[in-house]
């Protein structure tokens, strides 16, 4: 883009041919580098780093786009706007995707050795690392681009070994023995919530455990029988009547003879199975915290391949689903399984490779959570930080108040390597913001690094400030910090908002940001979720190449409350190209209307507006702009744009342009062009941040045509929000307005059901009802909107003396439309009667089966709210077709 004049407005909208020079011109200007001001409060948005594996979804697409309207409203509304970019390394995710490629290779990263491995998964990063980058500029996206961050940069490195040796010197991390989750693909620990719970169809096995020193057996039920090798104990309610006399004796293990103590546990539901638990301490977190409280010994019969340990006596060596199926049948061989019932429960499997978690005790690095929770949870309960929508607040503060110690060590290559070195020499463990080069207590230089790497999340949870310089005193982080807005999806509310609570209090003193703004998950047309599996996923990309960025913004944006999810169809893609090029011929038309036009001056601010029509739409433009700004600081994104779309479409385009093609042709004074130009451009800025591209590329071809007033810039992203007006209001001006087009439009669905030809001019006659000026004034746009080729003012229309009267009510207004000599009135009133008749009994088959408890409460939800829709529509359909029925004389 230059300042050169540009060239006349082609006759389609063709997104490809504008945006990508659009965005290079924004890049060049330097727009969205924010100046630092300290007499300004900035806007902060620093951006969820999408991982560095891939091409992004529609749930990143949404993401940015929310983000991309918030920081373009605050920059127009004159406020230093810094949304900051970035990139995660994603450590498993990443190590994967390298893996796989080395394997298709015939080598492995073992072969390799970890330098040379870390070397091709750099080498991978540099490849398509960027990729990410272009995508989110083709997504219109005003990122700081000079700020960029990755979170293996040396700044958010040096942040993450800085808060590991805090944490570690304050006592916040530890070493120890506890039960994980294991992946057995990836070969790693995975923290609570990397772990996906799906519903599996499975079993309950009923196995009877002889009892010691006495006859008889109790029979535990367990859903894992293969863990049974690993048993310490076997618990009961201590209330339970069953087992009451039975606690403190013992049982013995089947295969292994192993002696368990039976113990007494609150924890123990009499309800389930039998009431009787084994206790696995090793295989199973609920069994650990049993253990530990009855000091229960813990055996490991699962190793981290998977495989059954020496400690599984004869099944040693077999795989454990295969140990499964083999203890089973030896258990039935011996006559110890008492039954077997059909069970569905919850499966941990790991998020990255989907394989089926592990519970396993091991020595791994921990957070000592419940003193970081504890600030975090009090800065939402004293308001320093609050939630939208706040339904999501009791959820946060429930699983804060309940969290676990955090597991951070991964055994990985690709990552944060731990900075803890031991020493060979006295075993002490120097820990280190720097890399150790000799032990810090006894001088030996035979020391060696943790191999394990960091938990993502522990870098992310730092991004709010380690972007922004921190462990220094810069001065992006004196003025950028603590950030406003944390806009991300509700399902890693507890992934990474909390732990950015969390890491931010503790690292700076502050919450790290203000707000946190939820949005929901995208689903398809039919409410289901988008998954490879389901062939159903959308590529934004390739949505862009068809429908144009603007398009896919506006289809993602408009229609969303936050926390809900959303919905996305051809059809709400398609209506929102439709709004694309509504807007473009609706500019064209004003374009080429201020062709050579004169008495341009004014129309900025419009100072004398006299004509009805110019108030109208002028205080409606601005009650929509309070309206829009209304509805953004209450961050509901989608009603903005309703306002915006409805505005726009319908009284903007629909009736206005139409009413000023009535006054041009007439010629009429004064002319409406200074007001078509000056709503124009004000919507164009209150539309930009929904709809950028399109409304840069009409903002600059609408102001080279106008004379400069209003401090005209060179780009609509830089020129200032439209703010309400309290004197542009003129509910006189709004109330006439509406009564005209009440009329106009009672005419026109008068002929669309009576299927009155489009050519043929109607009589009319109208009792005012005491708006016989706005019907005088407005004759000449009665008579051209709704077709009607003369009319005459009257005091009752039934006394009009015409045949075949129509008389339909509109709005304060009574208009008869005398039809005898152009429609056949007794065959148009069969016709109406049969299809109201039929639309009820479609209507009353639909209500029929709305109303059965079992439908609604079987059927599936997308289905469901399909109905629903379908009973609304035949309602509107009836009450319209009684209603003109009801206008035909008998």
């Amino acid at each position: 883009m230059t300042s050169a004049p540009l060239k006349e407005m082609p006759r389609a909208y063709n997104p490809s041919d504008v945006e990508g020079p659009i965005y290079r011109f924004w890049m060049d200007k330097g727009y969205f580098t924010p100046v630092i001001d300290p007499s300004k409060k900035p806007f902060v948005v620093i951006m969820p780093p999408p991982n560095v594996t891939g091409d992004l979804h529609l749930g990143h697409a949404l993401t940015f786009f929310m983000e991309d309207i918030l920081v373009r409203w605050h920059r127009m509304q004159g406020e230093a706007a810094l949304w900051l970019p970035g990139k995660d390394h994603a450590g498993i995710a990443t190590q994967v995707v390298v893996e796989r490629q080395l394997a298709k290779e015939g080598t492995s990263r073992q072969e390799l050795g970890r330098e040379k491995f870390l070397e091709r998964v750099w080498q991978w990063v540099r490849q398509y690392g960027n990729t990410i980058d272009e995508q989110l500029k083709r997504m219109g996206a005003s990122c700081e681009w000079s700020r960029l961050r990755f979170t293996l940069d040396p700044g958010p490195s040096r942040a993450v070994r800085t808060t590991f040796v805090n944490l570690y010197k304050k006592g916040l991390i530890y070493r120890g023995e506890r039960i994980i989750n294991w992946c057995i693909r990836c070969s790693t620990a995975l923290s609570d919530l990397e772990v996906e719970y799906q519903e599996t169809e499975g079993g309950l096995y009923y196995v009877k455990y002889p009892l010691a020193d006495q006859e008889g057996f109790i029979t535990v039920a367990t859903t894992r029988p293969e863990t049974m090798l690993g048993d310490t104990g076997v618990a009961v309610h201590p209330e339970d009547p069953r087992y009451k006399n039975l606690i403190g004796k013992e049982a013995v293990l089947p295969f292994i003879g192993r002696r368990l103590p039976i113990v007494g546990d609150d924890a123990i539901d009499p309800e389930f199975g039998t009431g009787a638990l084994k206790v696995t301490p090793g295989h199973d977190p609920v069994d650990f915290d049993i253990g530990q409280r009855h000091n229960l010994t813990i055996v490991t019969v699962i190793g981290d391949d998977g495989a059954m340990t020496a400690e599984a006596g004869p099944f040693q060596g077999q795989d454990r689903f295969q140990a499964r199926k083999a203890v089973v049948e030896e258990l039935a061989r011996l006559r110890l399984l008492e039954k077997t019932e059909p069970h569905r429960h919850s499966v941990g499997h790991c998020q990255r490779c989907a394989t089926v978690v592990e519970p396993l005790v091991s020595k791994q690095w921990f957070v000592k959570i419940q003193p970081l929770a504890q600030p975090a949870i009090e800065a939402l309960q004293q308001g320093q930080i609050r939630i939208v929508p706040e339904r999501y607040a009791r959820v946060y503060l429930n699983w804060m108040e309940n969290i676990r110690d955090w597991c951070i060590s991964r055994q990985l290559w690709w990552g944060h390597r731990i900075p803890v070195w031991r020493c060979e020499d006295c075993e002490h463990l120097t820990v280190s913001v720097e890399d150790a080069s000799r032990c810090e207590k006894c001088g030996s230089m035979e020391i060696t690094q943790d191999p394990d790497v960091l938990d993502t999340w522990f870098s992310s949870g730092l991004w709010t400030h380690s972007t922004l310089g921190w462990p220094d005193t810069t001065e992006d982080m004196d003025y950028f910090y603590p950030t406003s807005v944390m806009e991300t999806g509700y399902d890693i509310l507890f992934f990474w908002v909390a732990r950015m609570r969390m890491m931010g209090i503790e690292n700076t003193g502050k919450p790290p940001f203000h707000t946190v703004f939820l949005h929901g998950l995208v689903r398809d047309a039919e409410g289901l979720k988008m998954s490879k599996t389901r062939g159903n996923v959308l590529d934004p990309l390739q949505l862009i190449d068809i429908y144009g960025t603007d398009a896919l913004r506006f289809a993602l944006t408009t229609g969303t409350a936050p926390g809900n999810d959303l919905r996305l169809s051809e059809d709400k893609l398609e209506s929102s190209r439709n709004f694309a090029n509504k807007l473009w011929n609706a500019s064209r038309f004003v374009l080429r209307s201020l062709e050579d036009a004169q008495g341009l001056e004014g129309w900025h601010d419009l100072s004398d507006l006299s004509h009805r029509e110019d108030r109208w739409i002028v205080s409606r433009l601005n009650e929509v702009v309070r309206q829009v700004n209304h509805y953004l600081e209450r961050f509901e994104i989608g009603e903005a744009q309703r306002e915006i779309y409805e505005f726009l479409w319908s009284e903007y385009c629909d009736w206005y342009i139409e009413l000023s093609k009535v006054r041009l042709r007439e010629s009429s004074d004064p002319s409406p062009l200074r007001v078509l130009a000056h709503v124009l451009e004000k919507t164009l800025r209150l539309l930009h941040p929904f709809m950028p591209f399109i409304t840069e590329e009409v903002w600059r071809r609408l102001t080279e045509r106008l004379p400069t007033e209003g401090g005209l810039l060179e780009s609509i992203m830089i020129a200032p929000y439209p703010q309400e007006d309290p004197a542009r209001a003129d509910p006189q001006a709004e109330s006439d307005l509406s009564q005209l087009i009440t009329l106009v439009r009672s005419i026109r669905n008068v002929r669309a059901q009576l299927r009155v030809d489009a050519s043929q001019k109607l009589e009319a006659v109208i009792d005012p009802k005491g708006h016989q000026d706005l019907i005088q004034d407005e004759a000449q746009a009665i008579k051209t909107l709704a077709r009607v080729g003369s009319f005459q003012m009257v005091e009752a229309v039934e006394n009009a003396g015409k045949d075949g009267l129509v008389t339909v009510v509109a709005g304060e207004v009574v208009v008869g439309l005398p039809l005898g000599g152009v429609v056949d009135l007794a065959n148009e009133r069969d016709r109406l009667a049969h299809e109201l008749k039929e639309t009820s009994d479609n209507l009353k088959r639909v209500e029929a089966l709305l109303s059965k408890a079992d439908f609604a409460a079987k059927a599936p939800e997308d289905v469901v709210e399909r109905e629903r829709e379908r009973a609304a529509g035949l309602r509107e359909r009836s009450e319209r077709l009684e209603e003109v029925l009801a206008q035909l004389p008998e």
